[in-house]
């Protein structure tokens, strides 16, 4: 008699291997029968999903049109039929692919580069899971399917029976063939009717299956060769008032299409002129630009600023359209129907991603910040994005982007270093369309609130008016203690703002120089170098320590050294200087006779004169991103100099050979949050200029040609005036 598994496996457990009754078992795995339960449950999110992985398969199987046809009668009687016309299945595909779970014929197709033969696809599916969504959406289910040439197959599935055997190989599932009855003639494809459904279809449920549907295929560009359609016989009214996309996206304010790639970055932009806003539309192009991404600090401790053909390479070309909105409460009664808008803003904004044309969930969704902009907006409300004013889609494709994998859940992709690689893409194309939106943003507040157009917090003008006033009045002497104590206190607490502001701009940057010193030094510890070049470097840390203490100290306007102030801020700055092979040049520490005195708050000036560093070194490395050995010629060049007389007094210069301001109005540069770093705060500069005109200085920014500086720093140019008088 063969012996019951029970009793192998007893032999097995309690005989010792080293008796002479000593066995060896072989016991394969066998699946639960409810793991097919757990396939539909656990992997697939939600049912709205579930009907997408459906018209996804049909994608794969190179179908033109796919329909969705919810039936709502009662709760038990509710009906979801799914049919489409491609290229259907064989009894052989049936048995061999359909009903076996995990098969990778399609991850196989892929690899290959095998497409389809009707419109040359790759497929979307890999893991061979994704059938399993019929489960998700109801108990029962007939498919019925018909490929060229074949008869049709039919297979009726009660899930509940199947999960009530024990194993899933007792679990089996019987497959009528017969003469083509529902694709008679040349027709092929595939039907899925889903019965004894498992949630109920609101009207609520129902139009957001209806916005997933219409965002399958791209609804920004020209019709594709894969249509879905969703019918809901009885109930059209709950879907016939829903906005058509394409007139949303005309109300749109700004518009910005991209192309980036491991060859450039080409991009337009376009301001919208808006009925009853006398303000003029704007247009910009441009081609091969420089893509900055968002700082991250790699496994090489270089800071990686530029994306370039390593952040493409298992990412692919990366194109898109952004389509963003103005729901500014001074702006809402220039756009038309404007509540429509802000609905469909409500419930499908965002920005949604595409591989070969057809969707990828769940990017886009409401609820599911992928990019993280809403949390960038509240730190910068009016230069950032957030989900509820931008209409966006990024296309990629499927072939050249083999490192971004699909979650087994269908949520979005895999987060891996590749996937990081796309973020960042993706951020940095974004920032460039934040710039180019805060300068028209400024133009209106400029026309909406004219008296706010001031970048400044300055209280000398006021002041002035109000003594003028007084002085007329003949009053003036009676309130003049007051006036004198307003701006005593008012210049106290601007300089404490400032102060805590220049430390909070300096404070991550001397942290990470601080670590990477230390980590540098003791490298060379370790390997070996001679002790004076460990000294040098020890000193060089305790010179960056000194110099961020001091710009905690506040003190207030004397007589200080022009000089004095730069050898501080050089000092401040050797290790980045070393770091990122920077040449420096810089005249008034090489000669006695270039100096001057000047009243000015010493630390607050230094903090400034750090900024201006700060940024050069930053758009030296976007000019010059290849530029890590540091023992090469440098490419990178910084130079500071004291001109004994600029525009009424002496003045510092910092100039580079990095990429410049780009033509920027001045006036932008230095107002509060306007940036072109993909994640730069806009106040270095703000601050800066702040800090000169508390000092009743001045921060201006010539060209090149303006000043007597070598001409091999044809970058960025600024200049710090002092004018208070020693």
């Amino acid at each position: 008699m063969e012996m019951e598994q029970s009793d192998r496996k007893n032999i097995a457990k309690n005989t010792p291997l080293d008796s002479g009754n000593s066995h060896q078992i072989t016991q394969p795995f066998r699946p639960r029968a409810r793991l097919l339960q757990l396939l539909g449950d656990e992997l697939i999110g939600n049912h709205r999903l579930a009907i997408f992985e459906l018209v996804k398969n049909a994608y794969d199987a190179d179908a033109t049109n796919v329909f969705v046809n919810i039936h709502i009668n009662s709760y038990d009687e509710s009906t979801i039929t799914i049919t489409d016309d491609g290229e259907g299945m064989t009894l052989d595909v049936l048995e061999s692919v359909w009903l076996v779970p995990g098969d990778d014929h399609r991850k196989a197709q892929r690899n290959e580069g095998r497409r389809t033969a009707r419109y040359g696809r790759l497929p979307l599916g890999e893991k061979g899971l994704g059938r399993f969504a019929v489960h998700k959406l109801g108990n029962c289910i007939e498919l019925i399917t018909r490929a060229q040439g074949s008869d049709e197959c039919v297979v009726d599935i009660d899930w509940r029976e199947l999960i009530a055997e024990s194993y899933l190989d007792q679990a089996n599932v019987v497959i009528n063939v017969r003469k083509p009855k529902l694709y008679s003639e040349d027709k092929t494809g595939t039907q899925i009717t889903i019965r004894n459904l498992r949630t109920g279809w609101s009207r609520g449920e129902v139009r957001r299956l209806y916005n997933q549907m219409t965002s399958i295929c791209s609804p920004f560009e020209e019709p594709s060769d894969f249509h879905t359609k969703l019918i809901v016989p009885g109930y059209e009214s709950w879907i016939e008032d829903l906005p058509d996309v394409s007139e949303i996206l005309n109300r749109a304010m700004w518009k910005f299409t991209f192309n980036a790639d491991s060859d450039g970055f080409d991009w337009s932009y376009e301001f919208c002129k808006q009925p009853g806003l006398n303000i003029e539309g704007r247009k910009l192009e441009k081609s091969n630009d420089i893509l900055k991404i968002p700082v991250l600090i790699e496994k090489t401790n270089r800071t990686k600023t530029v994306a370039d053909q390593s952040n493409f390479a298992e990412i692919g070309p990366v194109r898109g359209k952004f389509y963003v909105y103005d729901r500014d409460r001074e702006i809402r009664q220039y756009v038309p129907n404007i509540s429509i808008v802000e609905s469909y803003l409500n419930e499908s904004g965002g920005i949604r991603v595409y591989r070969d044309g057809i969707r990828v969930y769940n990017y886009g969704e409401r609820g599911d910040d992928w990019l993280g902009l809403d949390l960038r907006r509240v730190n910068l409300p009016t230069l950032r994005i957030s989900n509820n004013i931008i209409l966006g889609e990024i296309h990629l494709s499927l072939d050249e982007s083999k490192g971004l994998n699909e979650k087994t859940n269908r949520e979005g992709f895999v987060e891996n270093d590749v996937y990081t690689e796309f973020r960042r893409i993706v951020l940095g194309v974004l920032a460039t369309l934040e710039t180019e939106r805060q300068i028209d943003k400024t133009r209106i507040r400029k026309l909406m609130k004219p008296d706010e157009s001031s970048v400044g917090m300055g209280i000398a003008k006021p002041i002035q008016e109000l003594r003028k006033a007084l002085d007329q009045q003949g009053i003036r002497d009676k309130f003049e203690q007051y006036i004198v104590r307003i701006e005593e206190h008012y210049r106290d607490r601007q300089e404490t703002l400032l102060a805590a502001g220049i430390s909070g701009l300096n404070l991550a940057i001397i942290f990470h120089e601080v670590e990477r010193g230390v980590r540098s030094l003791h490298r060379a510890i370790i390997q070996g170098v001679d002790t004076e070049t460990a000294v040098i470097q020890a000193r060089d840390l305790v010179h960056l320590l000194d110099g961020f203490a001091s710009l905690l100290r506040r003190n207030s306007r004397q007589g200080n050294s022009g000089k004095k102030l730069i050898r501080a801020a050089h000092q401040m700055n050797l290790l980045r200087f070393r770091h990122h092979s920077i040449r420096f040049v810089c005249p008034p520490l090489e000669r006695d006779d270039l100096d001057f005195q000047s009243n000015f708050a010493f630390n607050l000036v230094l903090g400034a004169l750090n900024n201006l560093i700060d940024n050069s070194l930053y758009w030296l490395s976007i000019r010059w991103p290849n530029q890590h050995d540091q023992n090469a010629t440098p490419e990178k060049k910084l130079y500071i100099d004291i001109l004994p007389d600029f525009h009424g007094g002496p003045a510092i210069i910092v100039a580079d050979n990095g990429i410049g301001y780009r033509g920027d109005d001045p006036e932008n540069l230095i107002r509060p949050f306007f940036t072109r770093k993909p994640e730069g705060m806009g106040l270095g500069l703000f601050y800066t200029n702040m800090v000169m005109e508390l000092n009743e200085g001045d921060l201006v920014f010539p060209q090149p040609v303006e000043v007597e500086i070598p001409e091999e720093f044809d970058g960025a140019v600024s200049v710090l005036i002092f004018t208070g008088m020693n």
